[in-house]
């Protein structure tokens, strides 16, 4: 048996040689209020959902603006490429047409008084931008 052995309700740090009740951060006696752990699990997971649904949501938001983009940027691209002999004016309505070789061109001429091969009609924003309409 230990000699100095203090009872169990009895707080004494054997290291520091010291009691030390007052400064724990836990109650250590008998009289003491009962510590509970606050279950957190069901705020954690209500708190996951909705940060998840955030994010998707969120997510899905830039991913579609992003598709947009790259869809103007696709109708721009394939604009700049085609052959045209004129300047188009900001604010009109052109059409882009296929020739049977494969080349493109831009045209004033709409599909429906031609008998070319149409990809589509375009508008000129204000920006420089090309739209399809």
């Amino acid at each position: 048996m230990a000699k100095d052995k203090k009872p169990d309700n009895v707080v004494f740090n054997t290291e520091t040689q010291k009691y030390d009740a007052s400064i724990k951060p836990y109650a250590t006696s008998v009289g003491a209020p009962v510590i509970t752990t606050t279950d957190t699990i069901a705020w954690k997971n209500r708190s996951i959902t909705k940060i998840n649904h955030k994010v998707e949501a969120k997510y899905l938001e830039l991913k579609a603006e992003y598709d947009k983009m790259m869809q103007e940027f696709e109708y721009n691209k394939l604009i700049f490429d085609a052959k045209f002999t004129f300047e188009p004016i900001i604010g009109e309505v052109y059409h882009l047409y296929k020739r049977e070789n494969g080349d493109s061109f831009l045209s004033i001429i709409a599909p429906e008084q031609c008998k070319f091969n149409p990809l589509g009609s375009f508008y000129l924003n204000a920006d420089q931008t090309w739209e399809k309409i």
